[in-house]
């Protein structure tokens, strides 16, 4: 199968993104369900993690989750894949910015096999020290 970049958005892919992922991590047996996949519980807090670092990055201050807009689970998380998270700004308002998520799964690292699991997107709000909304540079 020879897919190119355009494709990445499959389901099943031979390569990732070209872009550098937010994140990375391997899932480990310690963040499975009762069933022996790992808990969406623990995808969710990697994408909000991935997710914070480029509000974070885009706000300059402190950002907080306000909302998860949509989050959907393509495919299951086994135990061994390498979750890796690619997080964009997609749309700032005055004090807000929404982020889009990612996530792919590096499966048979040997034989490189890729799947998309998941994406989300994500809502912040830019807070100064006092926690109060603070406005925030367009985007752009």
């Amino acid at each position: 199968m020879n897919q190119t970049k355009n494709e990445a958005t499959s389901e099943t892919t031979q390569v990732l993104p070209t872009s550098i992922p937010t994140t990375r991590v391997l899932a480990m047996p310690a963040d499975t369900n009762t069933a022996g996949d790992i808990f969406g519980g623990w995808i969710m807090s990697q994408v909000d993690i991935a997710a914070s670092v480029v509000a974070h990055r885009h706000a300059g201050t402190r950002a907080v989750t306000v909302a998860v807009n949509s989050f959907q689970f393509k495919k299951p998380v086994y135990v061994g894949d390498l979750i890796s998270c690619y997080a964009v700004v997609k749309k700032v308002g005055n004090t807000s910015i929404t982020v889009f998520v990612e996530v792919y799964a590096e499966r048979d690292r040997q034989q490189l096999e890729v799947v998309k699991v998941t994406e989300a997107t994500l809502t912040f709000v830019a807070i100064d020290k006092d926690g109060k909304p603070q406005k925030v540079r367009a985007l752009g």
